[in-house]
């Protein structure tokens, strides 16, 4: 679907015929979704686009921006959290948005209803005024600020699943939290491929290198900038915050092993002598044909002997392992 919009002097118009909206006064915007390859030849054709950025809207390439003699060629990527194709986590998933850039027209085109670029249509279509009077290059930097406001909202919630984390790390550690721990990491790895390249593309605007960027909007182009620069700082100290989640969680897996061992060796500590006078006493001597006269084997009360006196050493020996805190 295309549909054109004119906009300035307070007014908005929109237009079937791509050369009348190109050709009519005003600042005229061309947005494509879900479009074919002839009717993106046709938006090419009527604005001289070049080919090459138009290839670039199929292939999966990072967030970039590129100068071309007529035009500027800004590619951004949304970021949403989704369910994943092969696991019922979230994921960070990423959708195009190509803008082209002219001095008096602006084309965007996206693969789908993009959110992040139908808000500011509504807005000039509404006739706002911060919009109407600032020309294309203010109406990208709307749109690349309404992706990024998104950005924050993505940390957000990874921020908040971060911090449940914690708290489940250190009250119930198990296999599902290390999951959830990994997951959470790849999210921010993911959403960190698409800052840093975003920050690039962002930062050639905000140097006023296009031409079609005037000294006025690099500013705001600037403002987005800082913006994905505290995104990425953000990002590498979420990274920080689930990796010493994951170390608490092994320190926490770590003791609970070391807690089972010293209960199992102090067990095993009480069990030795008491394994020791089982096996003198339990050997098969006859104490009548034996020339060696092994003491209580024929004591009428040797047998209860025994057991009362290997209970008095398991209690000994136990209270010894309390008293120095080992159980």
């Amino acid at each position: 679907m295309i549909s054109a919009i004119v906009y300035g002097d307070g007014e908005t118009t929109e237009y079937d015929d791509l050369a009348a909206a190109r050709d009519a006064v005003g600042t005229t915007w061309v947005h494509a979704t879900e479009v074919t390859d002839a009717e993106l030849d046709t938006i090419a054709t009527e604005f001289d686009i070049h080919g090459l950025a138009i290839d670039d809207l199929g292939n999966d390439i990072r967030a970039k921006t590129e100068e071309f003699p007529d035009h500027t060629f800004v590619l951004f990527k949304t970021a949403t959290l989704a369910r994943g194709e092969t696991t019922f986590r979230e994921e960070v998933a990423t959708s195009p948005v190509g803008i082209f850039l002219g001095e008096d027209w602006i084309v965007s085109v996206t693969p789908n209803d993009a959110p992040v670029v139908e808000r500011v249509r509504k807005a000039v279509a509404a006739g706002d005024e911060r919009l109407l009077h600032r020309g294309a290059a203010f109406t990208a930097y709307r749109i690349l600020d309404v992706v990024v406001d998104d950005y924050f909202d993505l940390l957000d919630r990874i921020e908040d699943e971060i911090e449940a984390i914690e708290e489940d790390v250190l009250e119930t550690p198990d296999r599902a939290t290390l999951e959830r721990i990994n997951s959470v990491r790849r999210e921010l790895l993911s959403f960190r491929k698409q800052v840093w390249p975003a920050r690039e593309a962002v930062g050639v605007l905000a140097r006023g290198d296009p031409a079609q960027v005037d000294p006025e909007t690099e500013k705001y182009f600037r403002d987005v900038y800082d913006h994905l620069v505290q995104l990425a700082d953000l990002t590498e100290t979420y990274r920080d915050l689930v990796s010493g989640a994951r170390d608490i969680y092994l320190n926490a897996l770590s003791q609970s092993t070391n807690e089972v061992m010293k209960v199992l060796t102090v067990v095993a500590t009480i069990f030795i002598p008491l394994t020791f006078v089982a096996g003198v006493y339990g050997m098969n001597f006859d104490p009548a044909a034996s020339p060696y006269n092994m003491p209580e084997l024929g004591w009428r009360y040797g047998y209860p002997a025994v057991l009362i006196g290997m209970a008095a050493i398991g209690v000994a020996m136990a209270l010894h392992f309390r008293r120095r805190g080992y159980i």
